[in-house]
């Protein structure tokens, strides 16, 4: 009975990994030559795991990526350009602490939106917030906000995030409305956290594409600074059937499971 009443209570807190870990304790024997300092570790060590693997869902889910892209599923081996080294040591994070920038570039079909993915996947593992949108979306949802008085709240919920990924950049130049939402957002996150932006545009023609000479310089200026480049060319992988594929020799040395991605 007492045993009950303390599973109940261990519930009752949302200690759920420490109730698992009990229950898993008290239903085998080969815990019983464990002495009580080990099995209470083992109970804090499952909790501390399940609580982790909780803030990684919420991450995740709040990044609201638009592929179950990871780092170990990229296709290295289509002829588009992509360095492994480059890629894998970007995927350290150490750009995001750092809050440096990162600039994906490329045609069409290219696979510069599940890269993008897998950036912001892998920021969420490493405990880095982020959030993954395009372009025509954000501009959208920041002229609503205009109207419907919230965006001084968006802009402070999006310098907040430590990675703020946007893919689709300049598919359109910008209007002047536009072009002033996008400075906004720019000179919010300067220096609190980090960009990346995907984009089939390369670089030296974002200057044309945004628009007023003086905030162009100045957009251009935020996001270029100690920015990483990657710049992708070749055939589109839609159209070869290359679409990136899990790969034995790109096993993961994170912590927990990986999405599974169709090719």
């Amino acid at each position: 009975m007492l045993r009950h009443e303390t599973l109940d209570k261990m519930t009752a807190l949302k200690l759920f990994g420490m109730v698992f870990s009990l229950k898993e304790q008290l239903g085998s024997s080969e815990y019983a030559e464990l002495n009580f300092e080990e099995r209470v570790g083992l109970m804090v060590d499952a909790e501390w795991t399940d609580r982790e693997q909780r803030k990684l869902g919420r991450r995740l889910k709040a990044a609201e990526l638009r592929h179950p892209a990871s780092l170990e599923n990229v296709n290295f081996q289509a002829p588009r350009g992509l360095n492994r080294e480059k890629v894998m040591g970007l995927g350290s994070c150490r750009w995001i602490a750092e809050r440096q920038n990162l600039l994906i570039t490329g045609p069409t079909g290219i696979g510069k939106s599940f890269l993008t993915c897998a950036f912001v996947e892998r920021a969420c593992r490493r405990g880095f917030t982020g959030l993954y949108v395009r372009a025509p979306r954000l501009i959208h949802e920041l002229a609503v906000s205009r109207g419907d008085g919230s965006y001084a709240r968006l802009l402070s919920r999006l310098a907040k995030l430590d990675l703020l990924a946007v893919d689709d950049w300049l598919l359109h130049p910008l209007k002047e409305s536009e072009r002033r939402d996008v400075m906004e957002i720019i000179e919010e996150r300067a220096e609190r956290g980090s960009m990346l932006i995907a984009s089939q545009l390369p670089v030296k023609s974002w200057h044309a594409a945004i628009g007023d000479p003086n905030q162009a310089d100045a957009i251009c200026d935020r996001l270029l600074h100690r920015a990483h480049k990657i710049q992708l060319d070749g055939r589109s992988l839609r159209d070869t059937n290359l679409e990136p594929k899990p790969s034995e020799s790109d096993a993961s040395t994170d912590k927990g499971s990986r999405p599974t991605v169709s090719p």
